[in-house]
């Protein structure tokens, strides 16, 4: 409440809830749940931790986000076909709530891949997900 002129005035409590909780939701939401999934008909994947890692940290850079929260999976030896042909390729996954950008992203992570696994490029897939809040959980709740 606060006095102008010779009257009071109460404020909603609510709107000065939302107004102060806004800005630390859309925090926490900058903050978390990057993901790269890497399905690959390669079986024998070599230092296959030291390529998460480098996605890990690559796809932190390209959404902003912490690394603390990126996760990265890689399932190989998949049986899986491109084209028609058995020559290795790749579907990779990237879902993140906002932040994406997939024309930066696509070369950037195609790149990555061709580098690591010696998968070219035309032989890659790459699906981006924007997925809403309300629909991504962590510790036993949701983030819209």
């Amino acid at each position: 409440m606060y006095k102008k002129s010779s009257k009071w005035y109460l404020l909603d409590f609510s709107l000065l809830q939302i107004l102060f909780l806004v800005p630390l939701c859309v925090h926490a939401l900058l903050l978390k749940m990057p993901l790269i999934n890497i399905r690959t008909n390669i079986s024998e994947v070599q230092a296959p931790d030291a390529l998460l890692k480098r996605l890990s940290a690559a796809l932190a850079a390209s959404t902003g986000k912490s690394e603390s929260y990126v996760m990265t999976l890689l399932d190989s030896g998949v049986s899986m076909t491109f084209a028609g042909s058995e020559e290795p390729c790749a579907y990779v996954v990237i879902k993140s709530i906002g932040a994406l950008t997939p024309s930066a992203m696509s070369d950037q992570f195609c790149e990555l891949i061709k580098t690591s696994l010696g998968i070219s490029k035309d032989r890659i897939y790459i699906e981006f997900d924007d997925v809403n809040a309300s629909n991504w959980g962590w510790n036993g709740r949701t983030f819209g």
